[in-house]
């Protein structure tokens, strides 16, 4: 798990469409570091007091400090910007269209800070740039295995090479369930508890059938049957029948594996000619859904039987 670095360059190239970000400053330093993934207003600081400066974020000038700078003399104003440009700033963005005045454009040149211009009202602009920093920002790993939406839960399949991965995915799909990425699946952690799964970008919508080659989901199934995210909900690992010794015949011990920190519901399944792979990991997706949604057969089914064992104890509930 790893905290990406951000530049401005890489912020500006993949939100700056979004953000209808115009790029004012000549010869801007664009390898500029965003060292945190949220938004200030430099209200204070532009005043003069910059104790609490957070000066480690994007900033952006909205209508209050456009017009208290302008309420400054010229000699204020380069007061305050020289004072401004002491800081290691990422970058500015001016909200509403608005412009920077002369003099903040020529310090920010001297200090090699790049300024932007959006049309987005104040508070849009803040709200969406955070969502996408908070995005960029996110820890992020690989887990080798392909991803599966079944019925709204995200299953990656993992085994080793040969099992039957592509086959039981290729099944999955031909039922009518949409697949997200083939063999490696892109880990996003966001919010700090649920794990995005995607693919790359080179590779989406294809898959690799051994004896086939490459074919392309999409164009063969239909655009329902690609999906580009999904949220990680179980881990099913493929193993061979002689490989797995001890199997829980109830399910009531229910395993876990980590995924950037995050506890994933985990099942192995055992493999042997004649088993319907695409099936069982269809019914493993339904009974994660019913566990998630409060009920557990298994332990249902174990309450009954201590109830028979012990007449005198109350029915479950």
């Amino acid at each position: 798990m790893g905290h990406p670095t951000i530049t401005v360059e890489q912020f500006f190239k993949d939100h700056g469409t979004a953000l209808h970000l115009r790029l004012l400053s000549e010869g801007a330093n664009l390898k500029r570091i965003i060292r945190e993934p949220t938004v200030n207003r430099p209200g204070l600081a532009l005043s003069g007091f910059a104790h609490y400066f957070a000066y480690k974020r994007v900033q952006v000038f909205g209508n209050a400090e456009v017009y208290y700078l302008r309420s400054l003399t010229q000699e204020q104003r380069q007061v305050r910007y020289a004072q401004l440009f002491t800081f290691k700033i990422p970058c500015i963005i001016f909200s509403r269209g608005l412009k920077p005045d002369r003099e903040l454009l020529a310090a920010a040149r001297k200090a090699g800070v790049p300024i932007f211009q959006s049309p987005l009202v104040t508070m849009n602009l803040i709200n969406s740039t955070t969502l996408e920093l908070e995005m960029m920002f996110a820890p992020r790993g690989t887990e080798i295995g392909s991803m599966v939406d079944i019925l709204g839960v995200g299953v990656i399949i993992k085994g080793e090479s040969g099992i039957g991965k592509s086959e039981a995915v290729l099944a999955l799909i031909e039922l009518g369930y949409s697949l997200v990425s083939d063999d490696v699946t892109k880990m996003t952690l966001v919010g700090g508890h649920e794990v995005i799964g995607t693919s790359s970008e080179l590779t989406r919508n294809h898959m690799e059938i051994r004896g086939i080659g490459i074919i392309n989901v999409a164009a063969m199934f239909g655009i329902k049957s690609v999906r580009r995210e999904k949220a990680l909900n179980l881990i099913v690992t493929l193993k061979l029948w002689n490989e797995v010794p001890d199997v829980d015949r109830l399910g009531m011990e229910q395993q876990f594996v980590k995924v950037l920190g995050v506890d994933i519901p985990h099942i192995i399944i055992p493999v042997r000619p004649g088993r319907d792979l695409a099936r069982l990991i269809e019914v493993a997706a339904y009974q994660t859904k019913l566990k998630n949604s409060g009920y557990n057969a298994a332990q249902e089914l174990n309450e009954r039987l201590i109830a028979q064992m012990n007449p005198a104890a109350p029915p479950p509930v």
